[in-house]
């Protein structure tokens, strides 16, 4: 094979790669730059951020207590149910404290 050739190919190659790196690289920076605009603003603090755990995880505590007694096996009576929605509206008013 003749060197020029293989210096040409060589040559083309690296260029072609270098020219990939980039056009990479710019896509990138305008896929970031167009989803910063459409996404909001983080809340300013952690205060807010807690807040919303907190809530996060009193209604995953309900909905836990809430699926316990939907798929409980023991057939319950309207007494039992009725005492357990009331003691989750006792625990709700606590919680709004």
């Amino acid at each position: 094979m003749d060197p020029d050739l293989l210096l040409i190919f060589s040559f083309i190659i690296v260029v072609t790669a270098v020219i990939g790196v980039s056009v990479n690289g710019i896509v990138k920076k305008a896929l970031d730059y167009k989803r910063s605009i459409n996404t909001p603003p983080l809340p300013e603090g952690g205060a807010k951020i807690t807040e919303i755990e907190e809530r996060t995880q009193a209604i995953e505590d309900r909905l836990r207590v809430l699926e316990r007694i939907a798929t409980d096996p023991e057939a319950r009576r309207g007494a039992e149910l009725a005492q357990e929605i009331e003691q989750l509206r006792i625990e709700q008013k606590e919680d709004a404290r």
